[in-house]
């Protein structure tokens, strides 16, 4: 039976000449190689950024098929092989000699007067303003109500996504190991007219956290998915919290998350 492996890849130069060398190596070695989505296929390679694999991700609505990425972008933090290192990379598929993570995924279930949205993301779910303005969001986690939020926005951040907008925003970095859901501010109010928590917050797996927006001005918000943006008018509430996807990551052996960090921060 044909072993199939997808392989896609941005159209960035690099990722297109690295995408097809690596094609080279894997038909040479005994895999059949399939640039569309094969529901066939026992892996899928992402030749680009963690972008990349993050759209890869979202556009095939989070497969659950192990997925490993080669790194042609900037920082590369999902991704796991270098393009020097293909041949390692082939050898050890072939030879089992890898290391499964997995990751859960987060959800937004957005709820408007008219419809019912659910998003996904692997690194966070954002909300926003439209327009340059602040936002008043009522949080709740759970049934217990927690603050009048007043400022840019919120991003709820997995494990996974700590490292990324989260960090930016002064979050903590969170080992993958860990359970968790970490709600991080932008640019919260903090005076006398407006309290609002001004660092991250973290709340075990099984919490929801609610949103109930206050509309002042326009009745609309942004929710990001993993960067995607999505907008929506007269919004009742958003309720973020793990879905039941998982994302399988492959690590070749050896592969250590602060080891990592230390790497690509320090």
């Amino acid at each position: 039976m044909d072993r199939v492996i997808n392989v896609i890849a941005n159209k960035n130069a690099v990722s297109q000449e690295t995408k097809v060398l690596l094609t080279e190596k894997l038909t040479a070695a005994g895999f059949v190689v399939s640039e569309e989505y094969s529901e066939n296929a026992e892996l899928i390679v992402c030749v680009g950024g963690d972008g990349a694999l993050l759209r890869t991700l979202r556009d095939l609505n989070f497969p659950q098929k192990p997925i490993i990425g080669v790194n042609t972008g900037h920082l590369g933090f999902f991704q796991e092989i270098m393009p020097d290192r293909l041949d390692a990379f082939v050898s050890a598929y072939r030879n089992n000699t890898f290391i499964r993570q997995k990751m859960k995924v987060a959800q937004a279930v957005v709820e408007t007067k008219h419809e019912k949205t659910r998003l996904y993301g692997l690194n966070e779910i954002g909300i926003k303003a439209d327009k340059s303005r602040s936002i008043h969001l009522n949080l709740s986690f759970g049934s217990s109500f927690v603050e009048r939020f007043s400022g840019d926005g919120i991003i709820v951040a997995t494990p996974a996504g700590s490292t990324a907008y989260n960090y930016a925003l002064g979050g903590c970095i969170v080992d993958p190991g860990l359970d968790l859901l970490q709600v991080t501010p932008i640019s919260p109010m903090n005076t006398t007219a407006f309290r609002s928590f001004t660092s991250s917050v973290v709340v075990p797996p099984e919490i929801c956290i609610n949103v109930f927006p206050e509309f002042t001005f326009e009745n609309s918000l942004l929710v990001v998915a993993d960067g995607k943006e999505y907008k929506f008018e007269d919004i009742t509430g958003i309720y973020v919290s793990f879905s039941d996807k998982n994302v399988e990551l492959l690590r070749l052996e050896g592969y250590n998350f602060w080891n990592k960090v230390k790497t690509k921060f320090l």
